[in-house]
Protein backbone atom coordinates (compact mmCIF):
# COMPACT_ATOMS: atom_id res chain seq x y z
CA UNK A 1 0.00 0.00 0.00
CA UNK A 2 1.16 3.53 -0.89
CA UNK A 3 0.26 6.80 1.03
CA UNK A 4 1.31 10.66 0.70
CA UNK A 5 2.06 12.60 3.39
CA UNK A 6 -0.43 15.60 3.87
CA UNK A 7 0.99 18.83 3.98
CA UNK A 8 -0.94 20.60 6.72
CA UNK A 9 -0.08 23.67 8.92
CA UNK A 10 1.26 21.27 11.98
CA UNK A 11 4.87 21.78 12.63
CA UNK A 12 7.37 19.21 11.15
CA UNK A 13 9.75 20.43 13.63
CA UNK A 14 9.43 21.37 17.48
CA UNK A 15 12.20 23.66 18.81
CA UNK A 16 12.71 21.80 22.53
CA UNK A 17 15.85 20.03 22.33
CA UNK A 18 14.12 17.60 24.16
CA UNK A 19 11.49 16.13 22.62
CA UNK A 20 10.26 16.26 19.00
CA UNK A 21 6.60 14.83 18.33
CA UNK A 22 6.27 14.23 14.38
CA UNK A 23 2.52 14.11 13.67
CA UNK A 24 1.89 12.84 10.26
CA UNK A 25 -1.96 12.63 8.32
CA UNK A 26 -2.07 10.88 5.30
CA UNK A 27 -4.58 9.85 2.71
CA UNK A 28 -5.26 6.62 5.07
CA UNK A 29 -6.98 8.96 7.31
CA UNK A 30 -5.42 10.00 11.19
CA UNK A 31 -7.24 6.93 12.91
CA UNK A 32 -6.64 3.58 10.42
CA UNK A 33 -2.73 5.08 10.46
CA UNK A 34 -2.38 5.43 14.27
CA UNK A 35 -3.79 1.77 14.24
CA UNK A 36 -0.82 0.38 11.85
CA UNK A 37 1.85 2.52 14.07
CA UNK A 38 2.72 5.38 15.99
CA UNK A 39 1.99 8.89 13.51
CA UNK A 40 2.60 10.48 16.90
CA UNK A 41 5.97 9.31 18.87
CA UNK A 42 8.58 11.18 20.52
CA UNK A 43 12.25 11.01 19.39
CA UNK A 44 14.95 13.07 21.60
CA UNK A 45 17.48 15.25 19.73
CA UNK A 46 16.00 14.52 16.25
CA UNK A 47 14.74 17.10 13.27
CA UNK A 48 12.75 15.73 10.67
CA UNK A 49 12.83 18.56 8.53
CA UNK A 50 10.04 18.29 6.01
CA UNK A 51 11.31 14.87 4.56
CA UNK A 52 8.16 12.30 3.33
CA UNK A 53 8.32 10.06 5.60
CA UNK A 54 4.99 8.52 4.03
CA UNK A 55 6.44 4.74 4.77
CA UNK A 56 6.46 5.53 8.64
CA UNK A 57 2.73 3.98 8.39
CA UNK A 58 4.06 0.30 7.80
CA UNK A 59 6.85 1.40 10.55
CA UNK A 60 7.65 -1.68 12.65
CA UNK A 61 7.92 -0.73 16.44
CA UNK A 62 9.87 -3.56 17.37
CA UNK A 63 13.81 -5.24 17.13
CA UNK A 64 15.41 -5.52 13.74
CA UNK A 65 17.85 -8.30 14.02
CA UNK A 66 18.49 -8.24 10.25
CA UNK A 67 22.08 -8.32 9.56
CA UNK A 68 23.68 -5.09 8.75
CA UNK A 69 25.14 -7.28 5.29
CA UNK A 70 22.00 -7.80 4.11
CA UNK A 71 20.58 -4.24 4.67
CA UNK A 72 23.24 -3.17 2.87
CA UNK A 73 22.91 -5.39 -0.19
CA UNK A 74 18.94 -4.88 -0.33
CA UNK A 75 20.00 -0.84 -0.39
CA UNK A 76 22.26 -1.86 -3.21
CA UNK A 77 19.43 -3.48 -4.90
CA UNK A 78 17.10 -0.62 -4.90
CA UNK A 79 14.58 -2.69 -2.18
CA UNK A 80 15.50 -0.02 0.88
CA UNK A 81 16.85 3.58 1.27
CA UNK A 82 18.78 4.74 4.04
CA UNK A 83 16.04 7.03 5.09
CA UNK A 84 13.13 4.27 5.64
CA UNK A 85 16.27 2.84 7.43
CA UNK A 86 17.07 5.51 9.71
CA UNK A 87 13.79 6.15 10.76
CA UNK A 88 12.81 3.20 11.84
CA UNK A 89 15.80 2.92 13.94
CA UNK A 90 14.77 6.26 15.75
CA UNK A 91 11.69 4.58 16.05
CA UNK A 92 13.39 1.29 17.74
CA UNK A 93 15.10 3.92 19.79
CA UNK A 94 11.80 5.66 20.71
CA UNK A 95 9.65 2.94 22.10
CA UNK A 96 12.48 0.58 22.94
CA UNK A 97 15.10 2.63 24.32
CA UNK A 98 13.15 5.69 25.73
CA UNK A 99 10.12 4.42 26.40
CA UNK A 100 8.42 0.61 26.07
CA UNK A 101 11.32 -1.48 27.49
CA UNK A 102 13.16 1.71 29.28
CA UNK A 103 16.75 -0.10 27.50
CA UNK A 104 18.23 3.33 28.08
CA UNK A 105 21.52 2.06 25.81
CA UNK A 106 21.21 6.07 23.60
CA UNK A 107 22.96 8.73 25.68
CA UNK A 108 22.05 11.10 22.62
CA UNK A 109 20.69 11.82 18.86
CA UNK A 110 22.25 13.64 15.94
CA UNK A 111 19.54 16.51 15.25
CA UNK A 112 20.09 15.84 12.02
CA UNK A 113 20.13 12.39 11.53
CA UNK A 114 17.21 11.73 8.65
CA UNK A 115 18.19 14.89 7.15
CA UNK A 116 21.82 13.08 6.65
CA UNK A 117 20.66 10.00 5.16
CA UNK A 118 19.01 12.28 2.22
CA UNK A 119 22.79 13.02 1.32
CA UNK A 120 24.77 9.48 1.40
CA UNK A 121 25.31 7.75 -1.73
CA UNK A 122 23.49 4.14 -1.63
CA UNK A 123 26.85 2.87 -3.47
CA UNK A 124 28.90 3.22 -0.05
CA UNK A 125 30.44 0.62 1.49
CA UNK A 126 28.07 1.27 4.61
CA UNK A 127 24.94 2.42 1.98
CA UNK A 128 23.68 5.10 4.76
CA UNK A 129 23.06 2.42 7.13
CA UNK A 130 22.04 3.98 10.90
CA UNK A 131 25.18 3.19 12.83
CA UNK A 132 25.61 4.10 17.08
CA UNK A 133 28.85 5.39 18.29
CA UNK A 134 30.19 5.14 21.84
CA UNK A 135 29.83 8.23 23.67
CA UNK A 136 33.65 9.08 24.32
CA UNK A 137 34.34 8.97 20.67
CA UNK A 138 33.67 12.51 19.02
CA UNK A 139 31.31 12.87 16.25
CA UNK A 140 29.70 16.41 15.35
CA UNK A 141 26.40 16.34 16.07
CA UNK A 142 27.10 14.25 19.35
CA UNK A 143 28.18 15.36 22.72
CA UNK A 144 31.24 12.62 23.27
CA UNK A 145 30.84 13.36 27.16
CA UNK A 146 32.13 10.45 28.39
CA UNK A 147 28.79 9.84 30.20
CA UNK A 148 30.27 12.85 32.49
CA UNK A 149 28.85 16.32 32.83
CA UNK A 150 31.88 17.89 33.06
CA UNK A 151 31.93 17.65 28.93
CA UNK A 152 28.30 18.27 28.73
CA UNK A 153 29.26 22.20 28.03
CA UNK A 154 32.11 21.45 25.37
CA UNK A 155 30.54 20.77 22.10
CA UNK A 156 32.55 18.71 19.83
CA UNK A 157 33.72 20.86 17.17
CA UNK A 158 35.64 18.39 14.40
CA UNK A 159 34.78 14.70 13.88
CA UNK A 160 37.66 11.70 15.04
CA UNK A 161 39.41 10.01 12.60
CA UNK A 162 37.15 7.39 13.19
CA UNK A 163 34.19 9.45 12.57
CA UNK A 164 35.53 10.90 9.20
CA UNK A 165 36.23 7.35 8.33
CA UNK A 166 32.25 5.99 9.10
CA UNK A 167 30.95 8.92 7.04
CA UNK A 168 33.68 8.06 4.49
CA UNK A 169 31.96 4.76 4.15
CA UNK A 170 28.36 5.95 4.27
CA UNK A 171 27.63 5.34 7.95
CA UNK A 172 24.70 7.58 9.19
CA UNK A 173 25.62 8.25 12.44
CA UNK A 174 22.17 8.77 14.42
CA UNK A 175 23.24 8.97 18.11
CA UNK A 176 25.83 8.15 20.49
CA UNK A 177 25.73 5.26 23.34
CA UNK A 178 25.58 5.50 27.10
CA UNK A 179 28.61 4.03 28.74
CA UNK A 180 29.91 3.56 32.16
CA UNK A 181 30.95 7.10 33.58
CA UNK A 182 35.00 7.89 31.96
CA UNK A 183 34.98 4.13 30.67
CA UNK A 184 34.90 2.71 34.13
CA UNK A 185 37.45 4.02 35.71
CA UNK A 186 36.63 6.67 38.07
CA UNK A 187 35.69 4.36 41.69
CA UNK A 188 35.95 0.31 42.59
CA UNK A 189 32.57 1.09 43.73
CA UNK A 190 31.22 2.10 40.09
CA UNK A 191 28.39 0.40 38.12
CA UNK A 192 28.75 -0.90 34.60
CA UNK A 193 26.52 1.22 32.44
CA UNK A 194 25.71 4.16 34.94
CA UNK A 195 26.71 7.34 33.36
CA UNK A 196 25.46 10.87 35.37
CA UNK A 197 24.45 12.23 31.72
CA UNK A 198 22.84 8.78 30.64
CA UNK A 199 21.59 6.84 33.38
CA UNK A 200 21.73 3.11 33.78
CA UNK A 201 22.04 0.73 30.56
CA UNK A 202 19.65 -2.19 30.92
CA UNK A 203 20.63 -5.61 30.07
CA UNK A 204 17.70 -6.32 26.89
CA UNK A 205 17.65 -10.12 27.87
CA UNK A 206 16.71 -9.41 31.63
CA UNK A 207 16.23 -6.17 32.34
CA UNK A 208 17.81 -5.53 36.74
CA UNK A 209 20.49 -7.41 34.89
CA UNK A 210 23.70 -5.89 34.05
CA UNK A 211 24.51 -4.50 30.26
CA UNK A 212 28.34 -4.96 31.25
CA UNK A 213 31.04 -2.10 30.45
CA UNK A 214 32.43 0.34 29.90
CA UNK A 215 30.86 -0.27 26.17
CA UNK A 216 27.29 -0.27 27.72
CA UNK A 217 24.87 0.89 24.99
CA UNK A 218 26.51 -0.27 22.44
CA UNK A 219 26.30 -3.67 23.59
CA UNK A 220 22.73 -3.77 24.62
CA UNK A 221 21.79 -1.32 22.03
CA UNK A 222 23.10 -3.90 19.04
CA UNK A 223 21.58 -6.77 20.69
CA UNK A 224 18.03 -5.28 21.48
CA UNK A 225 17.83 -4.76 17.46
CA UNK A 226 18.30 -1.22 17.59
CA UNK A 227 20.63 -0.81 14.56
CA UNK A 228 23.43 -3.36 13.64
CA UNK A 229 26.01 -1.87 13.82
CA UNK A 230 27.87 0.12 16.75
CA UNK A 231 31.45 1.61 18.01
CA UNK A 232 32.46 0.22 21.24
CA UNK A 233 36.32 1.32 23.13
CA UNK A 234 37.90 -1.57 25.43
CA UNK A 235 40.90 -0.70 27.65
CA UNK A 236 40.72 -3.77 29.62
CA UNK A 237 37.24 -5.74 28.89
CA UNK A 238 34.92 -3.20 27.60
CA UNK A 239 34.01 -4.85 24.27
CA UNK A 240 34.41 -7.97 25.34
CA UNK A 241 32.23 -7.67 28.53
CA UNK A 242 29.31 -6.13 27.23
CA UNK A 243 29.13 -8.48 24.29
CA UNK A 244 29.02 -11.53 26.43
CA UNK A 245 26.48 -10.15 29.16
CA UNK A 246 24.30 -9.13 26.21
CA UNK A 247 24.96 -11.90 23.18
CA UNK A 248 26.95 -10.13 20.69
CA UNK A 249 29.84 -9.61 18.60
CA UNK A 250 33.05 -7.65 19.38
CA UNK A 251 36.38 -6.87 18.74
CA UNK A 252 38.97 -4.82 20.27
CA UNK A 253 41.71 -4.59 17.39
CA UNK A 254 45.57 -4.53 17.96
CA UNK A 255 46.05 -1.43 20.39
CA UNK A 256 47.03 1.27 17.58
CA UNK A 257 45.65 0.12 14.69
CA UNK A 258 43.05 2.90 14.90
CA UNK A 259 43.52 6.01 15.41
CA UNK A 260 42.66 7.29 18.88
CA UNK A 261 42.43 11.08 18.39
CA UNK A 262 39.34 12.51 19.19
CA UNK A 263 38.58 9.63 21.70
CA UNK A 264 38.45 10.42 25.64
CA UNK A 265 41.13 8.59 26.60
CA UNK A 266 42.49 6.09 30.08
CA UNK A 267 45.64 4.28 28.46
CA UNK A 268 47.95 5.23 25.46
CA UNK A 269 49.19 1.99 26.16
CA UNK A 270 45.64 -0.31 26.30
CA UNK A 271 43.13 1.68 24.71
CA UNK A 272 41.73 1.03 21.67
CA UNK A 273 37.80 1.28 19.56
CA UNK A 274 36.55 -1.52 17.91
CA UNK A 275 33.50 -2.81 16.22
CA UNK A 276 30.56 -4.72 17.68
CA UNK A 277 27.76 -6.18 15.57
CA UNK A 278 25.46 -9.77 15.99
CA UNK A 279 27.38 -11.44 13.57
CA UNK A 280 31.53 -11.93 12.41
CA UNK A 281 30.41 -10.67 9.19
CA UNK A 282 29.35 -7.63 10.05
CA UNK A 283 31.67 -6.89 13.02
CA UNK A 284 34.49 -7.61 10.32
CA UNK A 285 32.87 -5.04 7.67
CA UNK A 286 32.90 -2.14 10.71
CA UNK A 287 36.42 -3.71 11.33
CA UNK A 288 37.51 -2.74 7.40
CA UNK A 289 35.98 0.11 7.92
CA UNK A 290 37.74 1.48 11.19
CA UNK A 291 41.29 0.24 10.41
CA UNK A 292 40.59 1.60 6.54
CA UNK A 293 41.68 -1.76 5.69
CA UNK A 294 40.45 -4.72 3.29
CA UNK A 295 40.78 -8.70 3.83
CA UNK A 296 38.25 -8.83 6.99
CA UNK A 297 35.17 -9.62 5.52
CA UNK A 298 36.77 -12.37 3.03
CA UNK A 299 38.42 -13.60 5.89
CA UNK A 300 34.91 -13.81 7.77
CA UNK A 301 33.70 -15.89 4.13
CA UNK A 302 36.74 -18.21 4.21
CA UNK A 303 36.29 -22.03 5.23
CA UNK A 304 40.16 -21.35 7.08
CA UNK A 305 40.67 -24.06 10.01
CA UNK A 306 42.42 -22.90 12.82
CA UNK A 307 44.53 -24.79 15.42
CA UNK A 308 43.00 -23.43 18.17
CA UNK A 309 44.41 -23.27 21.92
CA UNK A 310 42.18 -24.22 24.98
CA UNK A 311 43.76 -21.98 27.56
CA UNK A 312 42.45 -24.19 31.02
CA UNK A 313 42.95 -21.80 33.31
CA UNK A 314 40.43 -19.13 31.34
CA UNK A 315 37.59 -20.56 33.00
CA UNK A 316 34.66 -18.86 35.15
CA UNK A 317 33.31 -19.83 38.61
CA UNK A 318 29.73 -20.32 37.14
CA UNK A 319 29.44 -23.78 36.41
CA UNK A 320 26.93 -23.06 33.70
CA UNK A 321 29.13 -20.81 31.69
CA UNK A 322 32.45 -23.44 32.25
CA UNK A 323 30.09 -26.36 30.98
CA UNK A 324 29.27 -24.07 27.96
CA UNK A 325 32.61 -23.66 27.52
CA UNK A 326 33.84 -27.57 27.63
CA UNK A 327 30.86 -28.11 25.09
CA UNK A 328 32.22 -25.46 23.09
CA UNK A 329 35.49 -27.18 22.48
CA UNK A 330 34.18 -30.44 22.43
CA UNK A 331 31.94 -29.23 18.79
CA UNK A 332 34.92 -27.55 17.78
CA UNK A 333 36.70 -30.73 17.77
CA UNK A 334 33.84 -32.59 16.10
CA UNK A 335 33.92 -30.76 13.45
CA UNK A 336 37.42 -31.43 12.63
CA UNK A 337 39.48 -28.46 14.14
CA UNK A 338 42.92 -29.37 16.13
CA UNK A 339 42.41 -28.28 20.02
CA UNK A 340 45.34 -28.12 22.09
CA UNK A 341 44.88 -27.69 25.44
CA UNK A 342 47.39 -25.40 26.97
CA UNK A 343 48.51 -24.83 30.44
CA UNK A 344 49.02 -21.03 31.01
CA UNK A 345 49.12 -19.31 34.40
CA UNK A 346 46.70 -17.01 36.13
CA UNK A 347 48.45 -13.48 36.92
CA UNK A 348 48.88 -13.05 40.45
CA UNK A 349 48.21 -9.72 42.61
CA UNK A 350 51.55 -7.92 41.48
CA UNK A 351 50.49 -8.50 38.29
CA UNK A 352 47.07 -6.81 38.19
CA UNK A 353 48.12 -4.14 40.54
CA UNK A 354 51.16 -3.04 38.53
CA UNK A 355 48.24 -3.21 35.61
CA UNK A 356 45.79 -0.83 37.59
CA UNK A 357 48.44 1.54 38.12
CA UNK A 358 49.92 2.03 34.62
CA UNK A 359 46.39 2.90 33.55
CA UNK A 360 46.22 5.12 36.59
CA UNK A 361 49.51 7.11 35.81
CA UNK A 362 48.60 7.41 31.78
CA UNK A 363 45.35 8.48 33.14
CA UNK A 364 46.59 11.03 34.98
CA UNK A 365 48.66 12.75 31.72
CA UNK A 366 46.74 11.37 28.69
CA UNK A 367 43.02 12.74 30.18
CA UNK A 368 44.76 16.18 31.02
CA UNK A 369 46.42 16.41 27.38
CA UNK A 370 43.07 15.27 25.96
CA UNK A 371 41.14 18.35 28.01
CA UNK A 372 43.64 20.92 27.33
CA UNK A 373 43.21 20.43 23.70
CA UNK A 374 39.44 20.30 23.71
CA UNK A 375 38.04 22.15 26.70
CA UNK A 376 41.14 24.75 27.09
CA UNK A 377 41.67 26.63 30.49
CA UNK A 378 38.36 25.89 32.62
CA UNK A 379 38.89 22.00 32.35
CA UNK A 380 42.41 21.20 31.30
CA UNK A 381 43.30 18.33 33.95
CA UNK A 382 42.09 15.19 35.78
CA UNK A 383 42.42 17.73 39.20
CA UNK A 384 39.89 19.70 37.31
CA UNK A 385 37.78 16.71 36.66
CA UNK A 386 37.66 16.01 40.06
CA UNK A 387 37.06 19.68 41.42
CA UNK A 388 34.21 19.23 38.99
CA UNK A 389 32.68 16.14 40.71
CA UNK A 390 33.15 17.49 43.71
CA UNK A 391 30.91 20.62 42.99
CA UNK A 392 28.29 18.73 41.34
CA UNK A 393 28.40 15.62 43.76
CA UNK A 394 24.38 15.29 43.79
CA UNK A 395 25.11 14.54 40.05
CA UNK A 396 28.26 12.88 39.84
CA UNK A 397 28.80 11.43 43.27
CA UNK A 398 25.50 10.13 44.64
CA UNK A 399 26.05 6.64 43.75
CA UNK A 400 29.75 6.35 44.17
CA UNK A 401 32.93 8.41 44.55
CA UNK A 402 35.83 8.79 42.47
CA UNK A 403 38.71 7.00 44.43
CA UNK A 404 40.60 5.68 41.52
CA UNK A 405 40.62 9.69 39.98
CA UNK A 406 41.72 11.06 43.41
CA UNK A 407 44.38 7.68 43.71
CA UNK A 408 45.51 8.79 40.20
CA UNK A 409 46.60 12.30 41.28
CA UNK A 410 48.75 10.67 44.21
CA UNK A 411 50.24 8.56 41.73
CA UNK A 412 51.17 11.12 39.04
CA UNK A 413 52.13 10.85 35.49
CA UNK A 414 54.76 9.02 33.84
CA UNK A 415 57.94 8.50 35.54
CA UNK A 416 60.27 5.74 36.81
CA UNK A 417 57.73 3.96 38.91
CA UNK A 418 55.26 3.54 36.17
CA UNK A 419 57.86 2.81 33.67
CA UNK A 420 59.03 -0.07 36.17
CA UNK A 421 55.46 -1.38 36.04
CA UNK A 422 54.36 -1.08 32.53
CA UNK A 423 57.78 -2.97 31.93
CA UNK A 424 56.97 -6.03 34.49
CA UNK A 425 53.60 -6.14 33.24
CA UNK A 426 54.98 -6.23 29.65
CA UNK A 427 57.84 -8.70 30.28
CA UNK A 428 54.98 -11.34 32.22
CA UNK A 429 52.18 -10.96 29.36
CA UNK A 430 54.31 -10.92 26.19
CA UNK A 431 56.20 -14.29 28.18
CA UNK A 432 52.91 -15.84 29.02
CA UNK A 433 51.01 -15.35 25.50
CA UNK A 434 54.73 -15.98 23.89
CA UNK A 435 54.48 -19.77 25.25
CA UNK A 436 50.60 -19.82 25.04
CA UNK A 437 50.83 -19.08 20.95
CA UNK A 438 53.24 -21.35 20.10
CA UNK A 439 52.14 -24.26 17.69
CA UNK A 440 48.45 -22.41 17.86
CA UNK A 441 46.97 -19.60 15.22
CA UNK A 442 44.49 -18.46 18.34
CA UNK A 443 43.40 -18.88 22.13
CA UNK A 444 40.13 -19.77 23.15
CA UNK A 445 38.35 -19.23 27.01
CA UNK A 446 35.19 -18.35 28.46
CA UNK A 447 35.29 -14.25 29.22
CA UNK A 448 32.73 -13.49 32.08
CA UNK A 449 29.80 -15.53 33.84
CA UNK A 450 26.16 -14.30 32.80
CA UNK A 451 25.09 -10.95 33.53
CA UNK A 452 24.75 -9.57 37.43
CA UNK A 453 22.12 -7.78 39.18
CA UNK A 454 23.05 -4.24 38.61
CA UNK A 455 23.25 -2.46 41.95
CA UNK A 456 23.99 1.27 42.07
CA UNK A 457 26.52 2.15 44.45
CA UNK A 458 27.30 -1.34 45.34
CA UNK A 459 30.13 -1.69 42.26
CA UNK A 460 30.10 -4.65 39.54
CA UNK A 461 30.03 -8.26 41.04
CA UNK A 462 33.12 -9.27 38.54
CA UNK A 463 33.79 -12.68 40.79
CA UNK A 464 32.95 -14.40 37.63
CA UNK A 465 35.25 -13.05 35.12
CA UNK A 466 37.64 -15.36 33.52
CA UNK A 467 41.03 -13.85 32.76
CA UNK A 468 41.00 -13.79 28.84
CA UNK A 469 41.74 -10.05 28.45
CA UNK A 470 44.67 -9.65 30.85
CA UNK A 471 47.88 -10.37 28.60
CA UNK A 472 45.94 -9.07 25.69
CA UNK A 473 45.23 -5.60 27.16
CA UNK A 474 48.95 -5.27 28.45
CA UNK A 475 50.38 -6.37 25.50
CA UNK A 476 47.96 -4.94 22.93
CA UNK A 477 46.75 -8.07 21.14
CA UNK A 478 43.39 -8.26 19.51
CA UNK A 479 40.52 -10.39 20.93
CA UNK A 480 37.36 -11.72 20.02
CA UNK A 481 34.05 -12.15 21.73
CA UNK A 482 31.38 -14.33 20.43
CA UNK A 483 28.38 -15.74 21.85
CA UNK A 484 28.79 -18.70 23.32
CA UNK A 485 25.45 -19.88 24.58
CA UNK A 486 22.53 -19.02 26.83
CA UNK A 487 22.67 -20.14 30.81
CA UNK A 488 20.43 -19.10 33.63
CA UNK A 489 18.22 -17.28 30.64
CA UNK A 490 21.09 -14.92 29.85
CA UNK A 491 23.73 -15.55 27.07
CA UNK A 492 27.67 -15.42 27.40
CA UNK A 493 30.73 -15.36 25.34
CA UNK A 494 33.48 -17.27 24.00
CA UNK A 495 37.28 -15.24 24.13
CA UNK A 496 39.25 -15.10 21.18
CA UNK A 497 43.18 -13.88 21.01
CA UNK A 498 45.42 -13.80 18.63
CA UNK A 499 48.93 -12.07 17.95
CA UNK A 500 49.52 -9.06 17.28
CA UNK A 501 48.35 -6.96 13.80
CA UNK A 502 46.74 -10.24 12.61
CA UNK A 503 43.13 -9.66 13.06
CA UNK A 504 42.20 -11.85 9.59
CA UNK A 505 43.54 -14.81 11.86
CA UNK A 506 41.35 -13.23 14.37
CA UNK A 507 38.06 -12.83 12.31
CA UNK A 508 38.75 -16.33 10.05
CA UNK A 509 38.67 -18.39 13.27
CA UNK A 510 35.59 -16.19 14.60
CA UNK A 511 33.87 -16.97 11.97
CA UNK A 512 34.93 -20.86 11.81
CA UNK A 513 33.60 -20.89 15.44
CA UNK A 514 30.23 -19.03 14.80
CA UNK A 515 29.75 -21.34 11.60
CA UNK A 516 30.31 -24.48 13.72
CA UNK A 517 28.22 -23.74 16.85
CA UNK A 518 25.39 -22.58 14.80
CA UNK A 519 24.07 -20.13 17.17
CA UNK A 520 22.93 -17.69 14.75
CA UNK A 521 21.65 -14.24 15.64
CA UNK A 522 20.82 -14.58 19.44
CA UNK A 523 17.43 -12.42 19.98
CA UNK A 524 16.85 -11.32 24.01
CA UNK A 525 14.21 -12.32 25.76
CA UNK A 526 13.45 -8.58 27.16
CA UNK A 527 11.97 -9.54 30.60
CA UNK A 528 11.01 -7.05 33.24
Amino acid sequence: MTSTVRKSPLPMVLTSVDVLSVRIAGSVGMAAARSRCNLVFSIRGVYLRGQNLAFLYRLPPMSDFTSATEHIAAIHQGKQDAQELTVEALARIDSIDRHGYELNSVIALDFNAVENSEEIKPALPLAGLPVLIKDNVEAVGLPASAGSLALRDYPVKHDSTIARRLRKAGANIIGATNLSEWANIRSPRSTSGWSALGGLTANPWKHPHSAGGSSSGSGAAIAAGLVSLAVGSETDGSIVCPASLNGCVGIKPTVGSIPRDGMVPISSSQDSPGPMARTVTDTALLLEVMMSARGFVNAAHSDFSPTIGFVKSWTTTHDGTNSLLYDTVAKLSAAGLTIVEIDAPTPDDSVGLDEFHVLLHELHDDLGEYLSQRCGKSLSSLADVVDFNRAHSESELHHFGQEYFELALELGGRGAEYLAKRTRNVDWASAMLGRAFTGVDVLIGATYAPAWLSNLGGSDDHSGASWITTAPSITGDPVGCLPMGITDGLPVGLGIVAPAYEEELLVASMARIEKVLGLGILQPSFLR
